[in-house]
């Protein structure tokens, strides 16, 4: 049932959002009922893997040592900062807190997970950025694949979570399939599963909320 809504709701966002000069993101909002997010163990964060590609950039910054350096750049990392510059970062507080919120998804090396939590620690965390950390000789490049079609799902204080799913230059059935992974998911961590669920809207960037009924 909830697939053929989605559907619905995603071709009249489609038919109501005129053509713009850039390609237009595609937003999921749920909210929630009956949670009692006062309690910690209601609360949750968590990656969701979509099955189609978000076709736009997702933004991933490696903070590297050694062959990381060199495996980062050539796997397409958005940034990659090595010891020295995060040594110099963790002395400017406003540079850091920009870095948190210019990036998607953080990956280390291992060994510098210790500094990057005393440096960076309190700008990523709330954030739910905290990097992934690497061994040394592990490869980068799967992981820096799979964030390319993963997005972070976090829900918090406030009964709504907020997820790009798609663009709107999508096929509305690869738009289908990632935002049904994404409820999917969802239910699958509350503990009355859909009945938790109260609304459920798709967005585009410029256009008008749609109410999925």
């Amino acid at each position: 049932m909830v697939e053929q809504e989605l559907k619905i709701a995603i071709e009249k966002m489609k038919k109501d959002s005129p053509a713009r000069k850039f390609v237009e993101s595609v937003d999921i909002a749920i909210n929630f009922k009956d949670i009692n997010l006062q309690d910690p163990s209601k609360r949750f964060q968590m990656d969701v893997r979509l099955p189609h590609p978000l076709e736009k950039d997702v933004k991933i910054c490696v903070l590297g040592e050694g062959s990381h350096l060199v495996d980062a750049e050539s796997a397409g990392a958005a940034r990659i900062i090595n010891k020295d510059e995060l040594d110099n970062i963790s002395r400017e507080p406003k540079i850091a807190k920009k870095l948190a919120q210019q990036y998607d998804f953080f990956i280390a090396t291992a060994s510098l997970m210790p500094t990057i939590g005393r440096s960076l620690g309190k700008f990523l965390g709330p954030r739910g950025k905290m990097p992934r950390p690497l061994p040394p000789t592990a490869p980068i490049k799967p992981l820096i694949n799979d964030f390319q079609t993963t997005i972070q799902i976090r829900l918090r204080q406030s009964p709504v979570i907020h997820a790009r799913i798609a663009t709107i230059a999508m096929e509305n059935d690869s738009i289908v399939e990632n935002a049904l992974t994404v409820v999917r998911n969802i239910e699958n961590r509350l503990e009355k599963g859909e009945n938790n669920i109260r609304t459920i809207y798709i967005k585009s960037t410029m256009g008008p909320a749609i109410k999925v009924k």
